[in-house]
């Protein structure tokens, strides 16, 4: 096209969008976004991929590689033979298989197989629609409207419908059934909020504006796959029934699973080209990484760069890194001794050694944490906010300023990845002040117990590390573990300004807005320390070097619907 016509393709376009699209294009146009970053955000506001690409074109100059989020490559763009069965490693899920209340990443790698979403995030924080065609937000984000796919069939033959979907919703945003993704929903749907309008439209009513919505419906809110309405979790764990690329065939505890293919499966496109899928569960890390290593896998999905240092070197594996959000908190509780002084929390963030942690625990394999969930992968953080860095006498200071010096304490955590290792990292620099920590590290179940307060070591303790999976958005992590109504605030934080700042950034639909109030919010933090956040560690897969069209996510869901031996 020429450019009179480029131009004039884009007036009408531009006609067409609303006020916020059109700000978004601005945005680039201006030079304030990328256009990695243009593309994401355009797709979170429901421009389709195939617009939104040529928006990027037409109105810009080309890719700044602004918001990505990993290495390239990924080993998806190849040829594969199909056929066969393809052999998974996953974690050993902490929990019986309820879509409910999973909490971990080898469950929710297996709900990810026979289950979908309406949105997928991928690995760039890009929303890809699924069992969603599209979507789109009211003017100030506090409604959102979906359309959902027609023609899905669940794998009993019944049709998906948007009753199907608005009942999912509304199951999980219910306080009743003890959902996980409460986590997420608390504060953003209340139940009810999801509203079936008719066959094609779904109406997701939300309790406060919300700029990142999108991301609350994706795979990265991995118990939400679309379930039937009516679901029973005990019948439901025989079928694993979802709208999915793969059947169940055989699922035993603590095992592993069997999947076949789907016949009916929507997605001409995405047909799997395995004839089985077969994930194989690992408790201890170093079993996984013999088996990735001997040949008992074919793809390792996630796996440590400290106890993993074999895998990176292995000329007979390939490593797919994706840089991500996840990362480890280390809570102090705000409303007990010796913690609830803030000088005493600044004091054991400036003793922690962040050099050993990144480069030497992690291999640099992570982004170095501001003690805010605010990571460097996410374009809304400001990264003029200083880096805090280890500065024992300045502990030693504030500690003797809070009456607080030579004092005893436990830290409580669980052995998964790097976690006992960073935990003895911790107990060691705390020395240097005169702090005694014990460690006290035991197995997943015991650790998190119920997931609620009162029963949960995890939620009770005064000092422990907690795992968090990747987020394409930091809302989970501003939230849940931070605000005060906080379903999984293990510092017992309560403090109404960062409510505000929430709120607000939560609120806020353009990325100039929400830089704003995250730096506000990165600053208190930084000055009130209710959690460490000290590194952002990415997220590592480990493959046989003879196999190819596998697509990971740092969430840890594993689609091999594509995979196979390369040709």
């Amino acid at each position: 096209m020429r450019k009179d016509e480029i131009q004039r393709r884009v007036d009408e376009i531009r006609a067409e969008r609303s006020e916020l699209e059109n700000h978004i294009i601005d945005e680039y146009r201006a030079g304030y976004i990328g256009r990695r970053e243009f593309i994401r955000r355009g797709t979170v506001v429901g421009m389709s991929l195939p617009l939104v690409g040529f928006l990027a074109s037409a109105c810009g100059s080309g890719d700044d590689g602004s918001g990505d989020g990993g290495t390239p490559a990924t080993q998806e763009d190849v040829e594969v033979k199909p056929g066969g069965t393809f052999r998974s490693g996953l974690q050993l899920p902490g929990s019986d298989l309820d879509p409910v209340i999973v909490n971990n990443q080898g469950a929710l790698g297996t709900l990810g197989q026979s289950g979908e979403f309406l949105i997928y995030s991928d690995r760039d924080l890009t929303p890809v629609p699924r069992l969603a065609e599209s979507w789109k937000p009211n003017a100030d984000g506090s409604q959102w409207t979906f359309k959902i796919r027609q023609g899905v069939k669940f794998h009993n033959g019944d049709p998906m419908t948007t009753e199907d979907v608005a009942a999912t919703f509304n199951l999980h945003a219910d306080p009743d059934n003890g959902s996980n993704a409460l986590s997420a929903l608390t504060g953003v749907l209340s139940k009810g909020g999801a509203q079936a309008r008719d066959e094609s439209t779904v109406v997701f009513e939300l309790d406060a504006p919300n700029g990142n919505f999108p991301f609350t419906t994706s795979s990265d809110n991995y118990n939400l796959i679309i379930l039937p309405k009516g679901f029973d979790p005990e019948s439901w764990s025989k079928t694993f029934m979802g709208t999915g690329p793969w059947k169940l065939e055989k699922y035993t505890p603590n095992v592993g699973v069997t999947y076949t293919k789907n016949p009916d499966y929507w997605d001409k496109s995405r047909q799997p080209l395995p004839d089985r899928n077969e994930i194989k569960y690992y408790e201890q890390e170093d079993a996984a990484i013999l088996a990735i290593q001997g040949g008992e896998v074919d793809l390792l999905a996630q796996f440590s760069a400290v106890n993993g240092k074999a895998l990176l070197t292995d000329p007979n594996i390939n490593v797919i890194e994706l840089r991500a959000a996840q990362h480890r908190q280390v809570h102090m509780r705000t409303d007990m001794e010796p913690f609830n002084d803030k000088r005493v929390r600044q004091a054991v963030a400036l003793l922690l050694n962040r050099d050993n942690i990144v480069k030497g625990l992690l291999e640099e394999k992570a982004d170095y944490g501001n003690d805010s969930p605010m990571a460097p992968v996410y374009k809304s953080t400001d990264k003029s906010v200083p880096q805090r860095k280890q500065d024992v006498e300045r502990a030693k200071a504030l500690l003797a300023e809070a009456g607080k010096e030579n004092f005893s304490i436990e830290l409580r955590t669980w052995r998964v990845f790097e976690v006992p290792q960073y935990a003895a990292l911790i107990q060691n620099d705390l020395k240097a002040a005169g702090i005694n920590v014990s460690l006290n590290i035991t197995d997943a179940a015991t650790y998190y117990g119920d997931a609620v307060y009162g029963k949960s070591p995890w939620l009770d303790s005064t000092f422990g590390i907690t795992e968090y999976g990747h987020r394409g958005a930091p809302n989970v992590y501003l939230g849940a573990p931070l605000k005060s109504d906080g379903t999984w605030n293990s510092a017992h934080f309560k403090n109404k300004e960062y409510d505000a700042l929430v709120t607000e950034y939560v609120a806020a639909l353009d990325l100039q807005a929400q830089r704003t109030a995250s730096k506000k919010i990165q600053e208190m933090l930084l000055d009130e320390v209710p959690i460490i956040f000290s590194y952002f560690y990415f997220y590592l897969t480990a493959t046989k070097p003879d196999v190819g069209g596998m697509a990971v996510s740092a969430m840890g869901q594993v689609d091999v619907s594509q995979a196979g031996q390369t040709v």
